[in-house]
C-alpha cells in the first residue's frame, strides 16, 4: 500500500480529540485504505487490537448491520465502560439514519469516532445540524503526483512517469493493471457506480443520457470559465436541450460526489468573490480520458487541472483571479498569507512569457507570486516572479 502520509499526519494530529473524525472523498481515493493505514499505526503504538474496532459497511460480512439500531448494538458489545476506544465506520452512508449511530457514539466519553462516506451528502441535512461544531472533514483525493512516483523508486524519468500518470489515473486500484483495456474497465466501474449511486439516485434523473452529457461537457472544459447559462446554451445547441434550473442541480450533485471541482472567481483590485461563472475541474485525468478519448488531451488545461487538485492536497483555499480584463490562473489563501500562481507548459518564447507575466505585474502588492512551467531552467525570477519547474514543485517536500 502506498503510504498516505499527508492524511495519516493528519490523523494522528487529531487522535483522542473530542471531534468526529469525517473523511470524505471520491469513490475508491483510498478512504477504507487510510482506515487500515491508521489501525495499524495504532497498533504499532501500543494500542490493544481489542480496543480498535473497525466496521466496513460495503463489505458482506457486516451486511447484518444495515440499520442503526444494529449497527450501535454491535459496537456497544465490543466495548467496555472505561478504556478508550476507536471506533472506524466505512462508508456509512450505506445505513439508513446513520445520523443516530453518530451521534449516540458520539455521545459516549471513551470514544474516537472516524467515519467515511464518498460524497458530501455524508454532510448535509440532519447530520450536519447533530455534529455541528463537533467533527473535523478530512478530504481525500487521489494519488497526488508524488504519491504515484513512489509506486515507482526505481523509474527515474519524471516526465515518463508524469505522461503515465495522466493516462493511467491517479486512482490507487489502477496500480494493479498495465494493460489499457483493464484500466478502461476499472475506470468504468468506477464511473458508472459514482454516476448512478451518487447522483442519479440522489438526483431522482430520469435521463442519464442528458446526465452524461454534462458530465462530458464539463470534463472537456475544464480550466474554462463557465456560467450555467453558457452551459445550457452550448449543450442545446449540441442537441442536448436542458434548463438552468437542472444544470445546477446535476453540478451541484457532482460536486458533491468530487468526480467534479468548482473554483470560484475572485476579482482582484476589487476584492470580492464573483458569483456568476467558475472555472470547474476533474478528479482524475486519466476519468477524463476514459470519457473523452485520448485525443482530447489539451495539455494546458490537464496541467492547470493537476496544479489545482495539489492546491487542494496542500490545504489552500483556491480561487480564479481576475485583474482588470486578465486572468490569474490561481489565487490561493492559506493561514492569512495569498499567494498567486500562473501555470503554463513553456515560457520559453518570450511572447508567452510576456503574455503569462503580464496579470502578475499588474497585481501591485508584495504578496508572492509564482509560475510554474514543465522548463528545465535554473531558478529565474521576472520582477520579483519566480518561475518554478513544475516537476519539482509537484514532488518537493510538503
Amino acid at each position: 500500500m502506498i503510504e498516505r502520509r499527508q492524511y495519516i499526519e493528519t490523523l494522528k494530529r487529531l487522535k483522542d480529540k473530542n471531534v468526529i473524525k469525517v473523511i470524505t472523498g471520491i469513490r475508491r481515493c483510498g478512504k477504507s485504505t487510510l482506515l487500515l493505514l491508521f489501525e495499524e499505526y495504532l497498533r504499532e503504538t501500543g494500542t490493544s487490537p481489542d480496543r480498535i474496532i473497525a466496521v466496513n459497511l460495503e463489505s458482506g460480512d457486516f451486511r447484518h448491520l444495515l440499520t442503526a439500531d444494529a449497527l450501535y448494538e454491535y459496537i456497544e458489545s465490543r466495548m467496555g465502560k472505561d478504556q478508550p476506544y476507536y471506533v472506524f465506520l466505512d462508508e456509512i452512508q450505506n445505513v439508513p439514519d446513520f445520523q443516530r449511530v453518530v451521534d449516540w457514539l458520539y455521545a459516549k466519553p471513551n470514544v474516537d469516532l472516524y467515519i467515511t462516506g464518498s460524497n458530501a451528502f455524508l454532510l448535509s441535512g440532519e447530520l450536519a445540524t447533530l455534529i455541528s461544531g463537533r467533527y473535523i472533514e478530512v478530504r481525500m483525493l487521489p494519488l497526488s503526483f508524488a504519491e504515484y512516483c513512489s509506486a515507482f523508486p526505481e523509474e527515474h524519468n519524471t516526465p515518463k512517469l508524469y505522461a503515465r500518470y495522466l493516462l493511467n489515473s491517479s486512482f490507487p486500484g489502477a496500480l494493479e493493471f498495465t494493460d489499457s483495456k483493464d484500466i478502461r474497465a476499472y475506470l468504468e466501474g468506477i464511473y458508472n457506480t459514482i454516476l448512478v449511486k451518487d447522483v442519479a439516485l440522489r438526483k431522482r434523473v430520469s435521463d442519464i443520457s442528458q446526465l452524461q452529457s454534462l458530465i462530458e461537457f464539463m470534463y472537456d472544459n475544464i480550466g474554462n470559465i463557465a456560467s450555467s447559462t453558457k452551459i445550457v446554451n452550448t449543450l442545446t445547441s449540441m442537441g442536448r436541450k436542458i434548463s438552468v434550473p437542472t444544470v445546477e442541480s446535476y453540478i451541484s450533485a457532482l460536486t458533491s460526489s468530487f468526480i467534479l471541482y468548482r473554483a470560484d472567481r475572485y476579482d482582484v483590485k476589487g476584492k470580492e468573490r464573483l458569483k456568476n461563472s467558475a472555472k470547474y475541474y476533474a478528479a482524475d485525468i486519466g476519468l477524463r480520458y476514459f470519457l473523452l478519448g485520448s485525443k482530447q488531451s489539451d495539455s494546458g488545461h490537464i496541467l492547470e487541472n493537476i496544479v489545482y487538485l495539489e492546491l487542494l492536497r496542500r490545504g489552500y483555499e483556491v480561487y480564479v483571479g481576475r485583474v482588470g480584463q486578465s486572468e490569474v490562473d490561481f489565487i490561493v489563501l492559506r493561514d492569512g498569507l495569498t499567494t498567486y500562481i500562473q501555470v503554463s507548459q513553456s515560457i520559453l518564447d518570450t511572447r508567452t512569457r510576456d503574455r503569462e507575466l503580464a496579470p502578475l505585474l499588474a497585481i501591485h502588492d508584495h504578496n508572492p507570486k509564482i509560475i510554474l512551467s514543465m522548463d528545465y531552467l535554473p531558478m529565474a525570477s521576472y520582477n520579483g516572479i519566480r518561475q518554478v519547474n513544475v516537476y519539482d514543485w509537484l514532488l518537493e517536500e510538503k
